[in-house]
């Protein structure tokens, strides 16, 4: 276990502080390579945890991992707009990614303390997550999820109004001076809003794994796999998410289905005395690990071919 923190870390570290700060727009044939290469490296993680641990914990690693990165692909979609909204110059995009990223895996790291902890002593909080992820899978299924246009929060302006922000970028400058008197740069701005955007991602994210799997090493890798190889994602799909017009209906079954197992869950390890007089429910079945995985296959795989073939409908329209 140590071993695989170590070497995750490695990946981590290298593919957003070494590759990923190299001060050029990476090509489309670059990305592509970069994506593969930990596409396969999270394919080769499942198969080593299937040799060792058996098929179980493989199966529940690769639901984990692309339901994560389902999520993920989402969570560009922000992405893209905070990028676009406060007009960040392209030459540091690839540092303010780093950084945003950095700050998702803490983030998502300190849930997964959070909910393990939390799981382990009160089981019925399957309910409430699995009441939440269905009440995300009706927003996302409605749209509602969706930030066309971008607002500020309040926190973004209880910043503004207390802090001294110039208007322009000083490259990955965070605090400059000017006229002698010290100002924040408007990546101030910008951090705290992927910050607080990443609060809210995570959300989502850890319920919805912990409802495939309640090893909290399988939840973190899965994670850590699914991050790895975003920013790349980033610069491959920036002009083409908003192309993938069923990937939010994807997403909203594989919320609905991790939900509806959640609740079954929690009714068949029940300890709620006004359900059942406290009792389990035997009769609730078990949905296996395999089942999810199909399932989740099925819903994203079916999102984004869809979505290619609209896309290409569209283009023989317009030709």
């Amino acid at each position: 276990m140590v071993i695989t923190f170590i070497v995750l870390a490695v990946f981590f570290v290298v593919d957003l502080f070494v590759i990923g700060r190299r001060p050029h727009v990476p090509s489309t044939a670059e990305c592509v390579r970069h994506i593969l290469f930990f596409v396969v490296a999270a394919l080769i993680f499942g198969g080593i945890m299937w040799w060792i641990a058996g098929s179980q914990p493989a199966m529940e690693f690769y639901s984990g991992w692309l339901t994560e990165y389902s999520l993920s692909i989402d969570n560009l979609f922000v992405f893209v707009i905070i990028m676009a909204n406060f007009q960040v110059p392209k030459k540091i995009q690839k540092y303010v990614l780093s950084i945003g990223i950095t700050i998702a895996l803490i983030l998502r790291g300190i849930f997964i303390l959070i909910g393990a902890a939390l799981l382990e002593r009160f089981t019925w909080i399957f309910f409430i997550f699995g009441a939440f992820l269905l009440y995300t899978a009706i927003k996302v299924a409605r749209g509602e999820d969706d930030d066309e246009e971008f607002h500020e929060s309040k926190l973004i302006g209880v910043v503004r109004k207390f802090t001294k922000i110039t208007n322009e970028y000083d490259g990955e400058k965070m605090r400059v001076v000017r006229n002698g008197a010290k100002y924040w740069t408007p990546l101030l701005i910008v951090f705290v809003t992927i910050g607080t955007t990443d609060l809210m991602f995570a959300f989502d994210s850890i319920p919805a794994i912990f409802g495939l799997t309640k090893d909290p090493f399988i939840v973190f890798t899965a994670n850590v796999f699914a991050l790895l190889g975003l920013q790349q994602l980033y610069f491959l799909l920036g002009t083409l998410l908003d192309k993938l017009v069923y990937l939010p209906v994807g997403l909203s079954i594989v919320l609905a289905f991790i939900g509806v197992k959640l609740i079954m869950e929690a009714l068949h390890t029940n300890t709620l005395p006004f359900i059942n007089g406290g009792h389990h429910i035997a009769w609730v079945p078990e949905i296996p690990s395999w089942l999810s995985l199909v399932i989740i296959l099925v819903a994203i795989g079916g999102a984004a071919l869809a979505s290619v073939l609209k896309m290409r409908s569209m283009k023989q329209v317009e030709q």
